[in-house]
């Protein structure tokens, strides 16, 4: 519901800020007064086309702040997310513009910056306006089926075809890949059953590459570690080594015996030195012996087949190769060699599941035609109800001439879709002889507002809960006596259950108000101004007076204002 209006700067008005009501509120006043102002300065906050004329002269910027209680509707509210604003529970929703007066204008939700599209997006979800060949909605044909299937309360069929059209989709899906499937295997079967002949003498396993790579690290460090100790073995157990030191222990004990030929005594010093370097030597070649022990033992230690590394590289390059081959990795090889063992199955047994699937999709058909039907017969008995009704409508609203029908049409190819098989579009014509045609065929701006009005009480109590605000623009035009009572009539049946403003110059309509507001120019220090007056009861009765006698408000006038409020 629309609770606030604030305006500044726009063409006569200065500032004004109302409060609205909920129920049928009127605007009055005098042609001239600037009654298309107030709808202009709403439009401009609900995000339709700006114009740099709209900006009062004098002004640098106007601007237009439209104020809404909190969305409760779940589609307005998605809407709302998917544009990215948010709006926390219970928050009221501000629209609002402002525009330059060099025509550049900018737009907000929310205090959140918007692009106008999405303004004029959100606008639209929460006002309807009609009149002067401005009916958004009813307009567009694709708001039809929508329209009579609310009034029809057709939910449980529609959601009976969406489940319907969800099966007959998975079921064609699965058809159409099984076929797919069985076309490539037979395809490129030569080269599938090659490709897994190959794999099965491979026979990859999972993560053998790593496997691999970790014992060739461990095989080729065991392999330089090997080659290392036989070369420390060479070097301890070769003849020249046992050959110098027993040469050297021999010189040295020579050494020695020449030296007690001599007369040395066996006390003196050199003789002890020479005992201590045959004994060293000795040593020397017991310890050799030990290392050469200890260098046989470290290598019998190593747990290392010859050849064991040649294999496991072997074993690796074999797998790199297959995997370079099918353009895939190592480590998919045996997930893709089950593939295809599985896509060759297809080629024997695929035939019997593509059977099998298409009497799946054959039936998931009937389902959905069975729904579909049901959903058309609920349609047209809908359709019916619904032509019946408006055309009750049409005759009070001086459109008596005009015939209305609900045109169905076949989806573009039989499209089995999830809203059904056909479309759905309001036709009318508007004169005996004359062929059905869209909406927008009314000629006369004033026709096309009584029309919207009459579909919009026709519609009135059925559609669902959400019903936005509803704007009428001299939906009266041209009309008086029983067609104006007519048109106040179903404006305050339509206020029962939704928020309507009306600009009238009817005083039969304006007297249905719940709200009256007057729109009246002021003129001060030579700048005229316009301004919007709520009226109370006395001021409402001297109104509609007025409008029923004019400039001078005659005591009759007076007493047929107070008949006509009631």
């Amino acid at each position: 519901m629309l609770t606030a209006l604030s305006i500044r700067d726009i063409v006569l008005v200065d500032a004004l800020d109302l409060e609205v009501d909920g129920g049928l509120t009127v605007l009055t006043g005098e042609t001239g007064a600037g009654k298309s102002i107030i709808l202009d300065a709403l439009g401009l906050a609900l995000g339709a086309r700006a114009d740099a004329g709209l900006v009062r002269t004098g002004a640098k910027q106007a601007s237009a702040t439209a104020v809404f209680t909190a969305p409760d509707d779940p589609a307005l509210i998605a809407l709302i997310s998917e544009r990215g604003f948010d709006v926390a529970p219970g928050e009221d929703l501000i629209l609002r513009r402002t525009l330059a007066a060099d025509g550049r204008s900018r737009a907000f939700v929310n205090d959140q910056p918007a692009g106008v599209t999405a303004l004029r997006e959100i606008g639209q979800a929460l006002v309807e306006v009609h009149g002067q060949h401005e009916t958004v909605g009813l307009l567009d044909w694709k708001t039809h089926r929508a329209l009579l299937d609310n009034y029809g309360g057709l939910q449980p069929q529609l959601d009976g075809v969406a489940g319907a059209a969800d099966k007959l989709k998975t079921a064609e899906r699965t058809v159409a890949d099984l076929k797919a499937a069985a076309a490539d295997a037979a395809a490129h079967a030569e080269e599938l059953t090659q490709n897994l002949a190959d794999l099965d003498d491979l026979d990859p396993r999972a993560d053998e590459e790593t496997e691999l790579a970790g014992e060739r690290a461990i095989l080729g460090a065991a392999e330089k570690a090997v080659a290392d100790l036989a070369d420390a073995r060479a070097s301890l157990g070769g003849d020249k080594l046992s050959q110098k030191l027993s040469a050297a222990l021999r010189a040295v004990e020579h050494a020695r015996t020449r030296a007690g030929q001599a007369g040395t005594d066996p006390e003196h010093p050199l003789l002890q030195k020479l005992a201590a370097a045959a004994e060293a030597i000795d040593r020397t070649m017991v310890e050799a012996e030990e290392a050469i022990a200890c260098v046989d033992a470290a290598a019998n230690a190593f747990d290392f087949e010859p050849g064991r590394l040649d294999k496991a590289e072997e074993r690796l390059f074999a797998l790199r190769a297959a995997a370079r081959k099918l353009n895939t990795s190592v480590d998919s090889l045996p997930a893709l060699r089950l593939r295809f063992r599985e896509r060759l199955r297809l080629i024997e047994d695929g035939a019997e599941a593509i059977t099998a699937a298409e009497r799946a999709a054959s039936a998931a058909r009937e389902a959905y035609d069975v729904a579909a039907m049901l959903l058309t017969s609920a349609r047209e008995a809908a359709a019916d109800r619904l032509t019946a009704s408006v055309m009750t409508e049409l005759g009070p609203l001086k459109l008596d001439r005009a015939r209305f029908r609900v045109a169905f049409e076949p989806t573009a190819g039989g499209r089995r879709g999830p809203l059904g098989v056909e479309t759905i579009r309001f036709e009318i014509a508007t004169n005996a002889g004359t062929p059905f045609g869209p909406l927008d065929a009314i000629a006369s701006g004033g026709e096309l507002a009584r029309f919207a009005l009459a579909m919009k009480a026709a519609l009135a109590g059925r559609e669902d809960q959400r019903q936005p605000v509803m704007i009428f623009d001299e939906v009266d035009q041209g009309v008086g006596g029983a067609v104006a009572s007519a048109v106040g009539a179903r404006l305050e049946r339509l206020a029962h259950g939704a928020q309507v403003l009306v600009v009238t110059h009817s005083p039969q309509v304006a007297a249905r108000g719940h709200a009256h507001w007057k729109v009246r120019k002021a003129d001060a220090g030579g700048v005229t101004t316009t301004t919007v007056d709520a009226l109370d009861d006395e001021a409402r009765r001297e109104e509609i007076a007025r409008m029923l006698s004019g400039a001078a408000v005659t005591d009759e006038a007076r007493a047929a204002a107070r008949s006509l409020i009631g």
